[in-house]
């Protein structure tokens, strides 16, 4: 059945935004398409390629729908292409998407390796049947620009070219420069050129962009946005285009009744990609459970899809704030401590002492407790900024978390278990991301972790299968790491959190 759009009449299309580095301005680019389309009455569905957190709070701002996160060598083909087919055809507010966007990561090929396309924008282009727009930044440049524009366009025959959008063009003269370059170029198709404008940024720090929590994109900017991109991209040419999605979406149903695409590739250390039998289609055993989910300024960094696999486990998931709630919600069976910045919140989440005291209570009464990076730095004894100004925290592990002016962590990471956790029992492989710049301050010895009750229970390795020193804690049915695990590359570490909860919560309210 062919997916009628949420506009009557308009097929659903979309594309890949991709650059030939970081830092082309992507992501403003990006967010100016979302809100052109956006002013044009088109439903869009944003999806971020890669592990980032922030751009996808910034997508769902504009387009009222939530942003999934991508990526080739975390997912794999088959569990990347399921979540994008879920998320187009989620109905929201009565309205499936009739336009899909894809922001791209790092430069258009680059990826796991330098030596094939594992986790490249270009891979992920491929796999979802999406044509790529180009966008180049194009200071103290000009013909270079249409040479190396023509480069991208044919590194891969195999890959489709929207066209090119050349941004942070300087001057109406600049821009006659550029457009002379292009005109004998069969690929990419020049679709414009967008005068650099200072004041359309938006600021950054030590993790990136500032999240959609610390500053969201107000009417005014979000206008400013849409006037730029539709003031310098020639959008109907483009959107006339695009081929339409129907066709690959039809196969990926049909492959869903065959059982072939809910299958997640788990992808081995050498990166090569083997078929497991991890469903996306998980049907839940027994009632509800309700699971809190920290959310907030200081904890914002969570993969939608991991709240969705945990949904559809059966959590009834609970939001709540550490910065302004005073107590977990009624009937938390289970906690999920998210990343994020508690290190720029860290004087607010200290005072907040009676919710400091209850989360360390209830884990020591064996409520499962799920944290990672900021959510772990939590859970320690204390937090010190790089002024030296120490808080405590919630005091679960008995060490304490130190902010550095350099990064600590920074790279993908594969998960294995040595022991049974309330992820699933030992040997469970999960992959995921580390980028943070706090460190534990004095790494726990053997005396220390036996007194605590905590036990080490994570082999990490890098992309390449390497070893890396960062690890995972558990305490009784608390886990936290520094690694954001992304639930889609094994679901069944979803459906064992929800069962552990579903259990605390029936071993400690049986009447």
């Amino acid at each position: 059945m062919a997916i009628d759009s949420a506009l009557s009449g308009r097929p659903l299309r979309g594309l890949v935004v991709a650059a030939p580095r970081s830092g082309s301005g992507k992501t403003l680019f990006t967010l100016g398409l979302l809100a052109a389309l956006a002013r044009r009455g088109h439903t869009v569905q944003a999806f971020k390629a890669g592990p980032d957190f922030i751009d996808p709070g910034h997508h769902a701002a504009i387009t009222g729908r939530p942003s999934h996160n991508l990526d080739g060598w975390i997912l794999g083909r088959n569990a990347s292409r399921a979540i994008f087919s879920s998320a187009v055809r989620q109905e929201i507010d009565g309205r499936t998407p009739d336009f899909v966007l894809v922001e791209g990561v790092m430069g258009l090929f680059d990826g796991a390796s330098g030596r094939e396309e594992t986790g490249s924008t270009a891979e992920l282009a491929k796999w979802l049947g999406l044509p790529v727009l180009l966008t180049m930044d194009v200071r103290s440049m000009a013909r270079t620009a249409a040479a190396l524009a023509y480069g991208l366009a044919a590194f891969d025959p195999d890959l489709p070219m929207a066209g090119v959008a050349l941004n942070r063009v300087s001057s109406a003269n600049h821009r006659i420069l550029l457009e002379e370059a292009f005109e004998g170029l069969d690929k990419p198709r020049l679709l414009g050129c967008l005068i650099n404008d200072p004041e359309l940024e938006v600021p950054a720090r030590h993790l990136g962009l500032v999240t959609a929590h610390d500053r969201p994109l107000d009417e005014e900017f979000t206008t400013r946005l849409a006037d730029w991109v539709e003031s310098s991209l020639d959008l109907d040419a483009l959107l006339e285009s695009l081929p339409s999605l129907s066709t690959f979406l039809d196969d990926a149903e049909a492959a869903d009744e065959e059982g072939e695409t809910v299958s997640v590739e788990s992808e081995q250390s050498s990166g090569d990609a083997d078929e497991s039998s991890n469903n996306l289609d998980i049907t839940p055993t027994g009632g509800a459970v309700r699971i809190a989910v920290a959310r907030d300024a200081a904890f914002c960094f969570y993969y939608e899809e991991n709240l969705r696999l945990l949904a559809r486990s059966g959590a009834e998931i609970v939001f709540f704030s550490p910065l302004t709630d005073a107590a977990l919600p009624d009937g938390a069976a289970g906690l999920y401590l998210g990343g994020g910045y508690p290190e720029l919140h860290a004087e607010t989440l200290s005072h907040n002492v009676r919710l400091r005291e209850m989360i360390r209570k209830r884990a020591a009464k064996g409520m499962p407790v799920y944290a990672e990076c900021g959510g772990y730095m939590y859970l320690m004894r204390s937090l010190t900024d790089t002024e030296g100004r120490r808080q405590l925290m919630a005091g679960v592990f008995p060490w304490a978390s130190r902010m550095d002016t350099r990064r600590r962590g920074l790279g993908y990471r594969e998960v294995t278990t040595t022991e049974d956790t309330i992820l699933g029992p030992a040997g469970t492989v999960v992959r995921g991301h580390e980028f943070h710049y706090s460190h534990v301050a004095e790494a726990p010895d053997e005396t220390t972790l036996l007194d605590a009750g905590v036990q080490p229970v994570y082999l990490v390795t890098d992309r390449k299968g390497e070893p890396v020193s960062v690890t995972g804690y558990r305490a009784g049915d608390v886990l936290a790491s520094y690694v954001h695990l992304h639930f889609g590359s094994n679901p069944q570490a979803a459906e064992a959190f929800v069962t552990k909860c579903r259990i605390h919560w029936n071993e400690n309210n049986a009447r």
